[in-house]
């Protein structure tokens, strides 16, 4: 019986994970900042599947958050087997329209806590000589287009970065860069999505699955589908100049409202 961490585990892309993980007989560690949702999640899973799910409370914007959940992955005697970074939100508006704090906070969120928990858990990881840690990022990361995707951008990098430099160790790192997901993602930060054709939408569930299989095939990088893959390698033929364009029209068109 292995056990696995997920941050933002109670909505979208880290509860399908949560789902996916206890299906196949992992304990849990469940992260968030609503105490009352992770109970809920963590009785359903247990009595759906008989694992064992902990709660762990924090905001993962502030530093005893981040302090709590790395004391947890470094914790010898309980070992954590899997980290899903997962925790993440977007701010509505264009660079200059959203305020300083907030952009902070994204930054806080997105790259100082995935560098201090992947740290964290690496480390442990790399003693036991096993271990793997998915660090959710977004094809947001491949086009020139705000600071939502700056943020997922240095994900990416750090991640397979981190994968190279731990290669032979027995500990696994992967980027996983979904495209629009049904979360509660975008109602949260006040984006608008009906106009995002219906072919651009991924099921989380189906997201997570094929995440777990390509972590266990080994990549530091994972698009979970086909319709992005061909997307994300059309965009590398683009010139930047002439992407930048296309991205900031693309963001009018779909992104917030």
């Amino acid at each position: 019986m292995t056990t696995a961490l997920i941050t933002g585990s109670t909505a979208g892309i880290g509860a399908a994970f949560a789902r996916r993980l206890a299906a196949d007989g992992h304990d849990l560690v469940l992260v968030a900042r609503d105490v009352k949702r992770l109970r809920e999640q963590a009785t359903e899973l247990h009595d759906r599947h008989g694992i064992e799910a902990e709660v762990l409370a924090a905001d993962l914007a502030e530093d005893t958050g981040i302090e709590t959940v790395a004391a947890r992955l470094g914790d010898r005697r309980n070992p954590v087997d899997l980290l899903i970074n997962n925790a993440g939100f977007g701010n509505k508006g264009r660079y200059l329209d959203v305020s300083m704090a907030d952009e902070l906070k994204m930054l806080k969120v997105h790259c100082e806590a995935v560098l201090r928990l992947t740290s964290a858990a690496a480390e442990a990881m790399r003693e036991r000589g096993r271990g793997g840690v998915v660090n959710v990022a977004s094809v947001a990361a491949f086009v020139p287009r705000g600071t939502y995707g700056a943020s997922k951008a240095w994900v990416v990098q750090f991640t397979q970065g981190a994968a190279r430099d731990l290669a032979g160790s027995g500990v696994r790192l992967m980027a996983l860069c979904p495209g629009f997901v049904r979360t509660e993602f975008h109602e949260r930060a006040g984006m608008g999505t009906d106009n995002i054709p219906g072919w651009m939408w991924l099921d989380a569930d189906k997201v997570a699955a094929t995440a777990l299989e390509d972590l266990a095939r080994g990549r530091a990088l994972s698009i979970p589908d086909p319709r992005y893959k061909v997307l994300m390698g059309a965009a590398k033929l683009v010139p930047r100049g002439m992407l930048g364009g296309i991205s900031s029209r693309t963001g009018r068109k779909y992104g917030p409202q």
